[in-house]
């Protein structure tokens, strides 16, 4: 049987081999790696489908593989690939941080629900249908019994929308206007290097968020003096437990405080059915930066960690991501994203918000400064703050009241939380 790359996950459709662990002649066993594949930031391991001995190796290092394809052929494997485990394999839900992700239909499929005999739902619903001319027997229902509400109908209409802008078949779908390559030689000696396939990831990421989502940033400083204190002083028992201790996992504690004070900066729009997604759990994600680009793993359950235990967190991540062994997993699921630009330097950014979430903190390198405070002036280590919000989830209003919020976090932090 041939052993063909499965679907990773919403988005993954595609990746470059890195490794190939097993030889032609190789017995393997069903879930053991037999590539590399770098994809969505990271380079993750592919198992076997099955187990037998390698026949034959269609890839090879620096090929370029898309779901589907063939890895390598099998001889006497655990179970033959039948029609029908195609079409399981095919149609098994992905999910993503535990939701299901709905798998796109086969080739010649319907994309379309069978229709249902008898649709239970509402009359009011029934008589918007007719209204729209809508056959209740094709929407699929997501309550109990497969009763159909507002929020189905509504998405049912989407899907409609979406079928009706796919080109009909043997029709081109419309062509994007040729990139222009610009010989730069004509004015002077260059180089080239290509970009690599993170690269590629990251500027693809970089483009759809900036394109779907309507960005506004709101700017303010906070004064880090008493953060920065509370560091020197722990900094030593934190090096005798092990790690090092940095101020982004005193911003995490603050933030979080924060976010359960504004539970909208915390959520997700889910744009089929139009509905606001709060989150009543608290996984942040870090930007890390790497030779090979930026990359964002994600701490899960920031709200249930001490200072210590976020430490340790955020060290070993900060060097899975620069080794390139942090794992696929441990890249999805956040709610909110920090970019800490303060060991680099720099002030006030403009980051961009990591989609699906809504909101993401950009900190800029402290700087001490003249501050009027109770009547005088005094030196305070200010810490520039940029936050990016969804202009269709959240309005001005909300974002001014969060990042004061914030600041009052970050400037009134508990000694008790940092203590050992």
């Amino acid at each position: 049987m041939d052993v063909k790359l499965p679907k990773l996950g919403e988005g993954a459709d595609s990746g470059v081999v890195v490794t190939i662990f097993v030889k032609e002649g190789d017995a393997i066993a069903k879930d053991q790696a037999i590539i590399e594949l770098e994809n969505e930031k990271a380079v993750a391991s592919i198992p076997a489908t099955t187990g037998g001995v390698v026949e034959k190796i269609f890839v090879k290092p620096g090929d370029k593989l898309s779901v589907g394809q063939k890895i390598l052929s099998l001889q006497g494997s655990d179970a033959a690939e039948t029609p029908a485990s195609q079409a399981a394999a095919a149609t098994e839900p992905v999910t993503q941080g535990g939701t299901p992700v709905e798998p796109a239909p086969l080739e010649g499929e319907d994309e379309l629900p069978p229709p249902v005999a008898a649709p239970v739902t509402s009359p009011s619903i029934r008589k918007l249908a007719r209204e729209l001319g809508i056959d209740l027997g094709r929407v699929r229902g997501s309550e109990a019994g497969g009763r159909i509400v507002m929020g189905d109908l509504r998405a049912y209409i989407q899907r409609l929308q979406k079928l009706t802008e796919k080109p009909k078949p043997g029709e081109p779908a419309p062509a994007k206007p040729a990139a222009e390559s610009i010989d730069f030689s004509k004015w002077g000696k260059v180089s080239k290097k290509p970009l690599t396939q993170l690269r590629q990831v990251i500027a693809r990421r970089m483009l759809e968020n900036w394109n779907a989502i309507p960005h506004v940033t709101q700017f303010d400083e906070a004064d880090f003096t008493r953060l920065n204190e509370l560091r020197k002083q722990q900094a030593q028992a934190y090096e005798a437990k092990g790690t090092r201790l940095t101020l982004t996992p005193l911003v995490v504690k603050a933030l979080v405080e924060t976010l359960k004070k504004h539970p909208l900066f915390n959520s997700s729009l889910d744009e089929a059915t139009q509905e606001i997604v709060l989150k009543e759990y608290f996984h942040i994600g870090i930007a890390v930066d790497t030779e090979q680009g930026l990359i964002v793993p994600v701490i899960r359950d920031a709200d249930q960690k001490s200072v210590l235990e976020l430490s340790k967190e955020l060290e070993q991540l900060a060097q899975k991501a620069r080794d390139r062994k942090v794992t696929a997993d441990e890249l999805k699921g956040g709610t909110f994203t920090i970019s800490n630009q303060g060991a680099i330097g720099g002030a006030h950014f403009t980051p961009i918000i990591n989609k699906p979430e809504v909101a993401i903190l950009g900190l800029g390198r402290g700087a001490m400064k003249p501050v009027a405070r109770d009547g005088r002036v005094e030196l305070r280590l200010m810490t520039p703050l940029g936050l990016s919000y969804d202009h269709r989830v959240i309005d001005g209003g909300a974002a001014a009241r969060f990042i004061v919020d914030l600041v009052k976090e970050m400037e009134g932090f508990s000694e008790e939380l940092v203590k050992l």
